[in-house]
């Protein structure tokens, strides 16, 4: 019981505050020459995200979300990649 309202708890504050997040849309920033990210390169960012999380403490060159994406295959991609990284670690904990 503990743990459902822990979950409940947890996905009201997530809800609460991401709520009002605004989407910027950058692409008058970002010169034509730039390369876009897809779903593909989101799917690879949402892998790397741990260690880019903790480059990114150390570094200001890092980044741990490409500015330059397209969007809704870009997210879709970075919570795959994301999700199943978080996944392959929860099977190796329960391996060990």
């Amino acid at each position: 019981m503990k743990k459902q309202n822990l979950l409940l708890i947890l996905t009201f504050f997530l809800i609460f505050f991401t709520g009002c997040a605004d989407a910027v849309y950058v692409k008058e920033c970002i010169p034509e020459t730039a390369h876009i990210y897809g779903f593909f390169g989101g799917t690879w960012h949402g892998i790397i995200l741990p260690f880019s999380f903790i480059g990114s403490w150390f570094s200001n060159d890092i980044a741990v979300y490409a500015i330059s994406n397209n969007g809704f295959w870009y997210d879709f991609g970075y919570c795959g990649g994301f999700f199943t990284i978080l996944r392959i670690i929860v099977a190796l904990k329960r391996l060990s």
